[in-house]
This record gives structure tokens, C-alpha cells and sequence, in this order.
């Protein structure tokens, strides 16, 4: 096992040392003609100029984006209020409906206790015949 070990270690770093040498023999050895160097001049600028497209789209999207939720921070705004002034009518309104019945439950206490009274009175009147 320490021999598979040591075999594959030796093999990575021997594959490293390969794999630099090509890189910079390659990059030494390729003469740059003018034509090379006008076609690598042709596509950075096409990359400066993609780049640039898409750097403007992206700050276009971004203003979008912002406006849009902008927009939905006020309807949202907007929403709420409606519900607070909708919901202090309600109470408003069971407000007002708890009084009246508070009101219709004590006149109904006080005719209760003059309908007893007069019953009273009129079994005392027909006990006294």
C-alpha cells in the first residue's frame, strides 16, 4: 500500500513538472506574426465591446429591478393603510353595535321590572277584592 502510495505521488508530481515545461516551451517557441497579433487585437476589442454591452444591460435590468420593487414597496404601503382604516371601521362599528346593545339590554332589565311590578300590583289588587 505504501508503495501504491508513493508510486501516485511521484507520478503527480512528475505530471505537475511535465505540464509546466510544455506551457512555457510552447509560449517561447510560437513567433507572433502580424497577422496573429492584428486578429488578437480584433477580438479583445470585440471582448472590450461585449463587455461593455453587457455591463449597460445589466445596469438597464438593474434600474428595472429597482423600480419594480419600488413600485411594489408602495402598493404594499398602500394595502396596509387600507387595511388599518378598514379594520378601525369594523371597530368602530362593534363599537357602536356593543353600546346599543349595552342600551337595548338595560331598557329591557327596566320594563322587566315594571312588568313585575305591575304583576305585583295586580295580584295585591286582586287579593284585596
Amino acid at each position: 500500500m505504501n508503495k501504491l502510495i508513493a508510486v501516485l505521488v511521484a507520478g503527480l508530481f512528475a505530471s505537475t513538472a511535465f505540464a509546466q515545461a510544455t506551457t512555457t516551451t510552447t509560449a517561447t517557441t510560437t513567433p507572433a506574426t502580424p497577422a496573429v497579433v492584428k486578429a488578437e487585437t480584433k477580438a479583445a476589442k470585440a471582448d472590450a465591446k461585449a463587455d461593455k454591452r453587457e455591463a449597460k444591460v445589466d445596469a438597464k435590468t438593474d434600474v428595472k429591478v429597482d423600480k419594480a420593487e419600488a413600485s411594489a414597496e408602495k402598493t404594499k404601503a398602500k394595502a396596509r393603510a387600507k387595511s388599518k382604516k378598514a379594520k378601525a371601521k369594523a371597530d368602530a362599528k362593534v363599537a357602536k353595535v356593543k353600546s346599543e346593545a349595552a342600551g337595548d339590554k338595560a331598557a329591557a332589565k327596566a320594563d322587566t321590572a315594571a312588568v313585575k311590578a305591575d304583576s305585583r300590583a295586580d295580584v295585591k289588587a286582586a287579593a284585596a277584592k
